[in-house]
């Protein structure tokens, strides 16, 4: 599961926040990691992942305090923000006006920013890392095994992107929202995209969930719904 953080002061007055230390969730965003929290309270994860930065690491011990005591945490770098350089700290109104704006929208992969890095580096080791996870967790555990990574909105767009086979040309087509769960399972065949951008709904179907590797023709069955008996209707 991916996880975006909760909303932050920085986010709610119109700022690139980036790398800047001290950006913490905002009251919306304490309560919105709160109920993300709540949705995740009822899969067990294997482990919970962060992003060194604070707005992260609230947003990760607001679904460890709902998780079972000892389950495992840790900070990857590799998943932390984009390195905005120049741009970090500067109202998004005013950078809207900069001509590389438009390349960002329309054509990220060639996206470098200013003392920072570009966008398609930053997919590259966020995705490397987010792969490097899941492998370690379906060793461990199996392939049914649940783990959370939280990070941020352009990372997990990136993230997202690349499961999805889309160029990261495309990735702006793809909205992550402030304490949203998007699942992405990465199977033997290849990545199959769950859920995008939810922030409502029962995830409890995750603990019983058996990993295809091939795609149901026709879309298949679904899962089964909160307090189904597993009856089929006719």
């Amino acid at each position: 599961m991916l996880v975006r953080h909760g909303r932050t002061t920085a986010n709610a007055t119109g700022v690139l926040a980036g790398r800047t230390a001290g950006v913490r969730l905002d009251d919306v965003g304490r309560q919105q990691a709160k109920r993300t929290a709540e949705r995740l309270a009822v899969v067990p994860l294997v482990e919970v992942v962060s992003s060194p930065l604070e707005r992260c690491r609230q947003t990760s011990r607001a679904i460890l305090d709902l998780q079972p005591d000892g389950t495992p945490t840790s900070i990857d770098r590799a998943i932390t923000e984009c390195d905005y350089g120049e741009w970090q700290g500067r109202p998004l109104k005013d950078l809207a006006q900069e001509p590389m704006w438009k390349v960002v929208q329309s054509q990220p992969s060639a996206a470098v920013f200013p003392g920072g890095e570009s966008m398609q580096f930053m997919q590259s080791r966020a995705v490397a890392a987010i792969r490097r996870h899941d492998a370690a967790v379906e060793a461990e555990h199996g392939a049914g095994a649940v783990w959370a990574a939280v990070s941020h909105g352009d990372v997990i767009k990136a993230i997202l992107a690349d499961a999805l086979g889309m160029h990261l040309d495309l990735f702006q087509r793809i909205t992550v929202g402030p304490a949203s769960v998007s699942i992405i399972h990465y199977g033997e065949q290849r990545p199959d995209v769950v859920a995008t951008n939810t922030d409502s709904g029962d995830l409890s179907w995750l603990r019983t969930a058996k990993p295809e590797a091939d795609a149901a023709v026709g879309g298949g069955a679904g899962h089964e719904p909160a307090g189904s008996a597993g009856t089929a209707s006719a």
